[in-house]
């Protein structure tokens, strides 16, 4: 699927061609037309912050290519600037289903995309996908410091998950829980790209991140998604065996449906001070608002929906966070770069709704 929607397509929409908002570049406005902060004063008082992140895997033999999982590098990279170039069609943070306007009760703030090195996509060494990640890195650790959860759009792995993970291990004072969806366990025992032991890449950044930071508790690991044939059992059983709650969509599907699946989110609450939160869109493989087959390679059968996606993020929501990212956005398609928006919104809704419910996380 090739993605045909121009900007200038969407700024001639009804819903958006009256209005004023900030512009990141001359043709991506700011998440749902958000402050764009761009100093550290701009993140005072933030609750969320938008952060953007281009990088797109790849190895250096296969760099000129121009593909990641046989879809072309230049559709994925792009995943940014859709989602929030979609996301200027919605006039306010007014979501219907709750009667709630997010914007009255959040100061939600876009900082723009991290300043990833151009060199990377073309010539993706160890060296120049460190520096990618560091600069991911330096974003979200500001938006912590400013008691704000980051969350960060993109693609590929170390930049759009490990770089999220790292300054949340690093500032937490105890244990860190995690929820991840996904059709991949993403804990190979090595980046396959790079045969580099410090890149947390898109093949093994879970195992790095349990590797490389202690306070990751394997016990605390909410696994959502993942189903068929595609792991070696030694590595799934490594987590199970560690006290990992695992729900494969067989269990959703057969067993728990979306409320139960919602229930066992509690495991990343369980005596942690800090968890993160990582939505890896492979998760919808068919079942989403598009063909499956725009994720190329990554694509698998049954998959998540797109109300279930956005259903869990309200939950998490409503429990709390620390920080969010987003990787393997299947590019090409409006509504799924939508899909996107709506997961942020409702997350943020269930943020308020955690907030007025007094709930404590979990």
């Amino acid at each position: 699927m090739t993605y045909t929607v121009t900007w200038e397509e969407i700024k001639s929409h009804y819903r958006v061609k009256d209005r004023e908002f900030p512009m990141l570049d001359d043709d991506t406005p700011t998440f749902m037309g958000v402050p764009h902060a761009t100093t550290p004063e701009d993140l005072a008082g933030a609750d969320v912050v938008i952060i953007g992140s281009s990088y797109v895997a790849g190895s250096r033999d296969k760099a000129g290519k121009g593909k990641y999982a046989g879809v072309s590098k230049s559709e994925w990279e792009q995943a940014s600037k859709r989602v929030r170039q979609q996301s200027i069609r919605y006039p306010s943070g007014y979501l219907q289903d709750f009667d709630l306007d997010i914007f009255e009760h959040l100061n939600v703030v876009d900082m723009g995309d991290a300043e990833i090195p151009p060199g990377v996509l073309k010539d993706p060494t160890a060296e120049n996908i460190l520096r990618a990640q560091a600069a991911v890195e330096a974003m979200v650790g500001a938006a912590l410091d400013a008691g704000a959860i980051p969350i960060v759009v993109g693609q590929n792995s170390p930049c759009s998950s490990y770089a999220i993970a790292k300054p949340i291990a690093e500032r937490a004072a105890g244990k860190v829980g995690m929820i991840s969806l996904d059709t991949h366990w993403d804990s190979k025992p090595i980046d396959y790209l790079t045969n580099d032991p410090r890149i947390a890449g898109s093949g093994n950044w879970k195992a790095k991140t349990y590797e490389f930071h202690n306070n990751f508790s394997i016990p605390n690991l909410v696994e959502i998604g993942e189903r068929g044939m595609l792991e070696k059992k030694e590595q799934v059983r490594f987590y199970l065996e560690r006290g990992c709650h695992f729900i494969p969509m067989w269990k959703v599907r057969t067993e728990l449906g979306i409320d139960g699946l919602c229930s066992e989110l509690h495991h990343a609450y369980d005596g942690t001070d800090a968890v993160y939160v990582h939505f890896d869109m492979d998760v919808i493989g068919g079942n989403g608002p598009a063909p499956g087959d725009i994720l190329g390679d990554l694509a698998e059968p049954i998959g998540m929906s797109d109300y279930e996606v956005i259903r869990v993020a309200n939950e998490i929501g409503r429990r709390g966070l620390t920080g969010m990212s987003f990787i393997c956005i299947p590019p090409g398609s409006a509504v799924i770069y939508r899909l996107i928006v709506y997961v942020i919104a409702y997350l943020m809704a269930g943020l308020i709704q955690g907030r007025e419910s007094g709930a404590d996380k979990g």
